[in-house]
């Protein structure tokens, strides 16, 4: 499939951010968390997302402790005109990958920037997020040294992650957030009741991750146990024995209604996904070209009035157990 044999539907960032494709590519797995993966295979996707017109790229400093930044510099050094790149600062891992600390220190956001412009070999970042709300630091702070980057030309727009309703407030009067990137999918719907509304009301695109619920909504993970040694998702609570089985309910009724619809279940999660409002840019995750074009499709699907009532339904029948992350992890969400 090529640029010209389907048209990637666009969005925009915010009232004044980029317009990017309707989907864009999550490229966190290309590096880390989710066991081995091959480098040319993930510069073949890369390379791939951008022939089919899809071009909001996202990566962060602390994937793979800088490895997914320097593989977009790859791509980055032969297409840099047709991506808009996010990248993302504020969680410190050491080398070995442990967790440091959260920073959102003004000293600190000039530094990562600083960094991640080396290792992605560009002169500016089109979208740049605070990872995690550093709770230690005012959020006036850490935004208004954001803001000296986009005067300084380093940063075109910016972007917070995991932030509560409150923080975007604040981060908002003090310069103009263009996207709130935090989990938001079929099984993860706590934005719905607060964030998001908020999100609307100041003009703010919500850009979800995870919107696959980590690639348990496809159905092809049935067990922890089939995961590779180094996943992380083994110590996730909803991948546990005791949650599992609740969830393999929902992702089963799922694949049956996609399949009664003609589509995949990954499809028809990132289609309900886009029909939840055109200020919505999911960012699917993928190592694989198959799973990119089959991703990429879904910004085609049209979800009717039935068919949506239809999931309504799935989902109150099949309520997600378990927390989203470890019990340690949850204290940096919503901050």
């Amino acid at each position: 499939m090529s640029k010209q044999e389907m048209t990637m539907p666009r969005r925009r960032l915010g009232a004044q951010g980029p317009e990017v494709s309707a989907l864009g590519l999550g490229c966190m797995g290309m590096s880390d968390f989710y066991g081995p993966a091959d480098e040319q295979q993930s510069l073949a996707v890369l390379h791939r997302a951008l022939d089919i017109g899809l071009n909001f790229l996202d990566t962060a400093d602390m994937y793979g402790v800088g490895a997914n930044e320097r593989l977009l510099a790859r791509l980055l050094a032969e297409r840099r005109e047709e991506v808009v790149l996010a990248t993302k600062f504020g969680n410190v891992r050491a080398a070995d990958g442990r967790l440091l600390r959260i920073d959102g220190s003004p000293a600190y956001v000039h530094e990562a920037c600083d960094a991640s412009l080396q290792r992605l070999g560009v002169e500016q970042i089109d979208l740049y997020y605070q990872h995690r709300v550093d709770r230690s630091v005012p959020i006036e702070e850490t935004v208004g040294a954001m803001a000296e980057l986009v005067r300084a030309g380093k940063v075109r727009h910016l972007g917070l992650s995991e932030a509560s309703a409150a923080t975007l407030r604040r981060a908002h009067a003090v310069h103009p957030i263009a996207a709130l990137q935090t989990e938001y999918s079929l099984w993860t719907r706590d934005v719905e009741a607060e964030i998001l509304p908020t999100c609307r009301e100041l003009g703010i695109a919500l850009v979800p991750y995870s919107p696959l619920g980590r690639g348990f909504l496809t159905g092809a993970i049935r067990s922890a146990e089939q995961l590779p040694a180094g996943d992380w998702r083994r110590a996730n609570p909803r991948f546990q024995a005791e949650q599992l089985a609740a969830n393999l309910a929902l992702a089963d009724a799922l694949g049956a209604l996609a399949q009664g619809e003609g589509l995949s279940a990954a499809q028809l999660a990132l289609a309900w996904l886009l029909d939840q409002g055109p200020d919505i840019v999911p960012i699917p995750g993928t190592r694989s070209v198959s799973r990119l074009a089959e991703n990429a499709a879904a910004a085609q699907v049209h979800i009717g009035a039935a068919l949506r009532e239809q999931l309504a339904g799935l989902l109150a029948a099949h309520p997600v157990a378990g927390s989203r992350y470890p019990e340690a992890a949850m204290a940096a969400l919503n901050a």
